[in-house]
């Protein structure tokens, strides 16, 4: 009488049975392994082999892709995250802007986004601006310095501190020395210092001062933004950083994030 295997119940043939009755029971064996086997047949190139159920040498043939893990196809740029929009439904986060960090969000399909990041009053970047190159105006209308600093926001709710120090001078005959000073933001004045005046008597007729402060700006805008020192006089000849390289003026401009 044949035995089974205690794996997968195959009769295997006994002696006796060899001796009696051997190609049948040769056959039933191999029919036994041949049907255990079956789910083995078949398959494509690049496919895998995974199981179909919990029962014994049940398999299929599947895609590497498998429909049950996560798709290749899922992302298609640098940068993008798996998230999920409901239990077991993947879904793809385009990656974000520059700067910006991931948050969580409810409302958002994938409860996550990205943002700008929280909290007021940071800052997020500093550009600096120098110059040696003095500028001379007889106008008494506003002419640009040479003094100026490029900035661009990442954010249009940034606000932009500008500091500037520089030395200016004014030159000439006259009663007095007056001049004034303005921030410009592209072709447009944003602060009016009001004047410097370095007195009324006619002695006065070199005058030097070194100014400098600071304003707070809300340009509104993600492009790139200009800060130039402007500068007018009264009656003598105005000189905006004088003295050139011996007196290098300074412009700063910090990004503060809103």
């Amino acid at each position: 009488m044949a035995t089974v295997t205690p794996n997968f119940n195959w009769p295997v043939p006994t002696s006796t049975d060899l001796v009696k009755d051997g190609a049948t029971a040769i056959e039933a064996l191999g029919d036994s392994i041949d049907a255990s086997l079956v789910d083995l047949k078949g398959g494509t190139t690049g496919q895998v082999l995974a199981k179909a159920s919990g029962t014994d040498m049940d398999f299929s043939w599947v895609a590497q892709d498998d429909s049950n893990a996560i798709q290749n196809s899922i992302v298609d740029a640098k940068g993008d995250l798996i998230a999920a929009t409901a239990n077991d439904t993947p879904a793809r986060l385009a990656v974000g802007t520059n700067g910006h960090v991931l948050t969580a969000d409810s409302t958002a399909a994938t409860g996550i986004k990205w943002a700008a990041p929280a909290g007021g009053g940071k800052v997020l970047q500093v550009v600096q601006g120098t110059t040696s190159t003095a500028t001379a105006t007889t106008s008494a209308s506003f002419v640009a310095s040479n003094l100026a600093v490029t900035i661009t926001p990442t954010s249009a709710t940034s606000k932009i501190l500008v500091f500037y120090a520089m030395c200016n001078a004014t030159q000439g005959s006259g009663t007095y020395g007056d001049y004034q000073l303005a921030l410009y933001r592209g072709g447009s004045a944003v602060w009016n210092m009001g004047n410097t005046n370095f007195g009324d008597v006619a002695s006065f007729v070199n005058s030097t001062n070194y100014d400098s402060g600071q304003y707070l700006d809300s340009p509104a805008t993600t492009s790139a933004t200009t800060y130039t020192i402007y500068g007018k006089r009264t009656v003598r000849t105005l000189y905006m950083n004088e003295q050139g390289v011996s007196n290098l003026g300074v412009m700063i401009a910090m990004e503060i994030g809103a």
